[in-house]
C-alpha cells in the first residue's frame, strides 16, 4: 500500500513539475513577445510618453478653439514624429511645404471641374498618380512632401465637393490642423530633448568612429579575401544607413553644424572606397602591390582626417562633397499609374454604389496611397497596416461606445487617449510591431472623431469605420494587383541596370566618379537585398556577389579611363587603352581578352611609375572578373 501511495506521489509531483515548467516557458516566452511594453527601454518610453502627449495637446488645442475637425491635428503629430529630432524636423519642414502645395491644387481643381465628376476624379487621380510617382523618384523626406500634397489635395478636394463655395475654408481649416500638429510636436520635442545639437554631435562621433574601427580591422582579411560577400554586404549596409542618418543629426546640430555634414559623407565614401579596393586587391592577388597598399592606407587615413575634423569644425571651412542618389524611374512610373488607378476605380465605385460614405472612402484611399506608396515593398508593409487599423477600429468602438457618452469634458477624454496612444507609440519603437502601430496611432482620433458640439452616433461611425478598413483592404487589393511589387524581378532588373552602367563608364565623356558609382551601386544593393522576402538565399548571395564584383570592376573602369586621358602615360599606351574602353563601351565580347593582352604586354611594364602601377592593377582585375552575369533570367 505504501508503495502504491508513494508511485503515486510521485506520479503527482511530476504531473505538478510538468505544469509548471510549461507554465514558466510560455511565460517567457510571452514575456520576450511583450518586452517592449513590460520592460521598454528608457529611450522608448520618452518618445512614447512625448508624442503621445503632443497629441494630447495638439487636440485638446484644437477643441478649444472649436474647429470643426480637430482630429487631423493629433494625426499629424503621429505622421511626423521620429525616434531623432532631425528626422522630425525635416518631416515637418516637408510636411508644411507638401501641405500648401496640395491645398492650392486642391482649391484648383475643385475651380477647374465644379460639379463635374466625370472630368474632377479623373483628374484627380491624373494628378496624385503624379505626385505619387515623382515621390518615388525622389528620396528623402523631399519624396514624403510629394506625398502629403497628394493626400491634401484628396482631403481637400473631396471633402469640398459637396460645398464647392467652401474649399477655400476647408482648404484653410485643413492647412491650420497640419501646423498646429507640428508645432505642438516641435515643443514637447523641444521639453524632452534638451541640448540637441550636442547630442547630435556626439551620436554622429560615435557612429563614425564605430564604422571607422570596424573598417580598419576588416582591412586586412579583405586584401586576403577571408571575407565572404554576405559580410561584406553586411558592412556595405551600416555604412549606408549610417550615410542616410547624416542628414538628419547635422539638422539637429544647426548653425553649429558647419560643413560637418560634408565631411561625415566623405568619410563614409572614403571607407566604401577602402572596401572596393581591398576586394580588387583580393580577387587580382595584389596582397604585396605597394600601390594598392598605400592606396588603403590613404583611404584609410583620409576617413579619419575628415572624422577629426566633424570633431573639431576648422573656421572658414569650404570643403564640399555631395553625391547624387539613384533615381528609381522604373518604380515610379509603376507607383504613378498604381495611384493613378486606385483613385480612379475608388470614384468608380463610389459613383455605381451611391456609397454615403463614398466620400470619405476617397479620401482614406488616396491617405494610404500617400502612407504607403513609396515603402520599398507596398505590399509587405500593407499587411500590418490592415491588421493595425482592424486593432484601431476595435478601440475606437470602445471609445465611441462606452467611454465618450459618459464624459463630458475634452480633458478627461485626452487623459482616456493618453493610455492607448502610449501603448501604441510603445508599439512604434520595436520592429516586430511597427507596421501595426503606424495605422493605430493616427487614425485612432480620426475615427473616433471628437468635437465640441456632439459625438458620432452609431451609424455614423460604422460608416466611418466601414470607409477606412474598406480603403486600407481596397489599397492592398491594388498593391497586389496593380503592377505588383516583385523582389525577384527588381533584383534582375537592377542587375541590367548595373551593368549597363557599368558598360557606360567606358564612355570618355562620362563624368562618374568612383565615389558616386559607389555609392549608388551599394545603396541599390541595399534596397534590393532589404526586400528579397520570398528570395531564396543561394539567389540573395549570388545578387550581393554579383553587385560586389561590379562595384569592384567598375572603379577599375574608371581608373582606365582616367589614366587613358590623363596625359601621364605614352601615346602609344592611350590608343590601346582608348580602343580597349571603346570595346568595353560596345558591350564586347573581346574587351577582357584586350586587356588581358595590353596587361602581358612588358614594353609599357618596365618603368617605376605609380600610374603604370596603377593601371596594371586596374587590367589585372578587369582581365580576371570582366562584366559579372547575374542571375539567369
Amino acid at each position: 500500500m505504501n508503495a502504491e501511495t508513494d508511485a503515486a506521489g510521485s506520479q503527482t509531483k511530476a504531473f505538478i513539475s510538468a505544469l509548471r515548467s510549461l507554465f514558466h516557458n510560455h511565460a517567457g516566452l510571452w514575456h520576450g513577445k511583450l518586452r517592449w511594453l513590460l520592460a521598454p527601454s528608457p529611450a522608448d518610453m520618452v518618445f512614447a510618453l512625448r508624442t503621445s502627449l503632443a497629441a494630447a495637446l495638439s487636440l485638446l488645442i484644437a477643441m478649444w478653439m472649436e474647429l470643426d475637425s480637430p482630429q487631423w491635428a493629433p494625426l499629424t503629430v503621429w505622421v511626423v514624429a521620429q525616434s531623432s529630432r532631425g528626422e522630425s524636423l525635416s518631416k515637418a519642414r516637408w510636411r508644411v511645404v507638401g501641405t500648401l502645395i496640395g491645398c492650392a491644387a486642391a482649391v484648383a481643381l475643385i475651380a477647374a471641374f465644379p460639379q463635374a465628376p466625370g472630368l474632377f476624379f479623373p483628374g484627380l487621380a491624373l494628378w496624385i498618380g503624379l505626385c505619387c510617382g515623382c515621390a518615388t523618384f525622389f528620396d528623402g523626406y523631399r519624396s514624403y512632401g510629394l506625398l502629403v500634397t497628394s493626400f491634401t489635395s484628396a482631403i481637400v478636394a473631396t471633402g469640398a465637393i459637396t460645398a464647392p463655395d467652401d474649399v477655400f475654408n476647408i482648404a484653410m481649416s485643413r492647412g491650420s490642423y497640419i501646423i498646429l500638429g507640428i508645432v505642438c510636436e516641435a515643443t514637447l520635442a523641444a521639453i524632452f530633448i534638451p541640448a540637441l545639437n550636442e547630442q547630435a554631435r556626439t551620436r554622429l562621433l560615435a557612429r563614425l568612429h564605430a564604422l571607422w574601427s570596424e573598417v580598419s580591422k576588416d582591412v586586412g582579411p579583405l586584401t586576403q579575401g577571408r571575407i565572404d560577400a554576405e559580410t561584406q554586404g553586411r558592412l556595405l549596409t551600416d555604412l549606408v544607413g549610417a550615410n542616410s542618418r547624416v542628414e538628419y543629426d547635422t539638422l539637429e546640430m544647426g548653425p553649429q553644424g558647419g560643413r560637418v555634414a560634408d565631411h561625415a559623407r566623405a568619410a563614409l565614401a572614403d571607407m566604401m572606397m577602402l572596401i572596393a579596393r581591398a576586394r580588387g586587391m583580393a580577387i587580382a592577388g595584389q596582397v604585396a602591390d605597394m600601390t594598392d597598399s598605400h592606396g588603403i592606407a590613404a583611404d584609410l587615413a583620409a576617413a579619419r582626417t575628415h572624422i577629426q575634423t566633424c570633431e573639431t569644425p576648422v573656421p572658414g571651412d569650404r570643403f564640399r562633397f555631395a553625391l547624387r542618389s539613384r533615381r528609381l524611374a522604373v518604380e515610379a512610373v509603376e507607383n504613378g499609374i498604381r495611384a493613378a488607378a486606385g483613385i480612379m476605380a475608388a470614384w468608380l465605385l463610389w459613383e455605381v454604389t451611391g456609397w454615403p460614405a463614398g466620400a470619405g472612402f476617397v479620401s482614406f484611399v488616396s491617405l494610404v496611397y500617400g502612407l504607403l506608396a513609396t515603402r520599398e515593398n507596398p505590399l509587405l508593409a500593407s499587411s500590418p497596416f490592415f491588421k493595425g487599423a482592424v486593432w484601431c477600429a476595435a478601440v475606437a468602438a470602445v471609445f465611441v461606445f462606452l467611454v465618450m457618452p459618459a464624459v463630458t469634458a475634452p480633458e478627461t477624454l485626452v487623459l482616456l487617449l493618453l493610455v492607448p496612444m502610449t501603448i501604441s507609440g510603445l508599439a512604434a519603437r520595436t520592429p516586430a510591431t511597427a507596421g501595426y502601430a503606424f495605422s493605430f496611432n493616427m487614425f485612432l482620433p480620426v475615427l473616433i472623431g471628437p468635437a465640441n458640439q456632439g459625438r458620432f452616433d452609431e451609424v455614423s461611425f460604422l460608416n466611418g469605420i466601414s470607409a477606412f478598413l474598406g480603403a486600407v483592404l481596397f489599397a492592398w487589393w491594388t498593391f497586389r494587383l496593380v503592377l505588383p511589387f516583385r523582389p525577384d524581378a527588381h533584383m534582375r532588373r537592377t542587375e541590367s541596370w548595373t551593368r549597363r552602367r557599368l558598360w557606360a563608364l567606358a564612355d570618355r565623356r562620362n563624368g562618374m566618379s568612383v565615389y558616386q558609382w559607389l555609392s549608388e551601386n551599394a545603396d541599390s544593393m541595399v534596397r534590393s537585398v532589404r526586400n528579397a522576402h520570398g528570395v531564396s538565399r543561394p539567389v540573395v548571395l549570388a545578387h550581393i556577389q554579383m553587385r560586389l564584383d561590379a562595384m569592384t570592376v567598375g572603379i577599375e573602369v574608371i581608373t582606365v579611363r582616367e589614366l587613358a586621358r590623363s596625359g601621364f602615360l605614352s601615346r602609344w599606351l592611350e590608343r590601346r587603352l582608348r580602343v580597349f574602353l571603346r570595346a568595353w563601351q560596345d558591350h564586347d565580347p573581346k574587351a577582357q581578352a584586350m586587356a588581358r593582352a595590353i596587361l602581358h604586354d612588358r614594353h609599357w611594364q618596365n618603368h617605376d611609375d605609380p600610374y603604370i602601377e596603377r593601371l596594371a592593377g586596374a587590367l589585372k582585375v578587369i582581365a580576371r572578373m570582366g562584366v559579372p552575369s547575374g542571375q539567369e533570367t
